[in-house]
């Protein structure tokens, strides 16, 4: 079923990232006209503005495996809290990032409401670090692996289902760590369509196949990762790599997205400081209304 009313749920959280300036993503892309755009679809918007986010200047980072996690988390706990109230009011969530650790509020979110789902992940990055094996503590490169389960007791928390998802779906992948990353992609099975993957079977066969494996999951959610797109078309992100989507694959990409249905989506990883006139943030605001079943006709 298409949606009919959208929450807007900004977190403008920076600290799982290793570059500064995605807090300011949310603004980035509700100045795009977000929120009209989405009206143009016929669609109901209740902008509920931007959870609580702690400054890094102002915290200390803790445990270099995982650098402010307990922060990271209690942001990602409202976050979770507005995506369970608005999604069990009949409301599709739209998280806006921020760095991609929201994630974890979200699929914690639709988790507490519908038990264990699937997440269609289209991104650059796997996102499958642990504390263990990450190269960097950046968290933003760990929100999958602790949603299915994996992150360790450092991820638990009152009320916080683990796993949250249990399919998972990657598009996108060109960027991979080389040891425990790979190691942990490889041995928990996830669907995963490298930029190698998509150049040889096109975007369309990738992201249908990739649907198909989450239909019947108890609820699925879209999370794109701004950096999936290749930086000639999306420069303002944190962790460019070039050899990326292009913009009519993208667009088609969540075109298709539109047609299976989601239950809810987060955009992430906009960094205004290092985007041209927010042709970044302008192109999320696009994507999204194609995935909320805008078309050229």
């Amino acid at each position: 079923m298409q949606p009919t009313s959208v929450a807007i749920i900004g977190a403008g959280l920076d600290l799982g990232a290793g570059r500064r300036g995605v807090d300011m993503g949310p603004s980035a892309i509700r100045y795009a006209g977000l929120v009209d755009r989405i009206r143009s679809l016929g669609l109901d918007v209740a902008d509920l503005g931007d959870v609580g986010v702690a400054v890094p200047e102002a915290v200390e980072p803790g445990d270099e495996q995982a650098r402010f996690l307990p922060e990271i988390l209690r942001t990602c706990e409202q976050v979770a809290d507005l995506v369970e109230e608005n999604a069990g009011a009949g409301r599709l969530p739209l998280v806006l990032g921020g760095d991609h650790s929201v994630a974890l509020g979200t699929l914690e979110g639709m988790a507490r409401l519908r038990g264990a789902g699937g997440v269609l992940w289209v991104d650059a990055h796997a996102d499958m670090n642990t504390p263990e094996t990450s190269p960097t503590g950046n968290v933003h490169g760990m929100p999958l692996a602790a949603a299915l389960g994996l992150g360790g007791p450092a991820f638990e928390r009152p009320r916080w289902p683990r796993p949250a998802v249990v399919r998972a779906a990657l598009v996108g992948v060109r960027s991979v760590d080389s040891g425990g990353e790979r190691d942990l992609i490889r041995s928990v099975g996830v669907k995963v369509f490298t930029m190698a993957d998509v150049d040889k079977m096109g975007v369309e066969h990738a992201i249908r196949e990739s649907l198909e494996y989450l239909a019947g999951s108890r609820f699925v959610h879209l999370s794109l990762d701004m950096d999936s797109i290749d930086p000639e078309a999306a420069p303002g992100v944190g962790t460019p790599v070039r050899g990326g989507l292009s913009y009519r694959e993208a667009h088609l990409a969540m075109e298709l997205v539109a047609e299976s249905g989601v239950d809810s989506l987060e955009v992430v990883e906009v960094n205004p400081i290092l985007d041209r006139e927010n042709e970044t943030g302008k192109l999320a605001v696009e994507l999204v209304a194609s995935a909320l079943g805008a078309r050229i006709l």
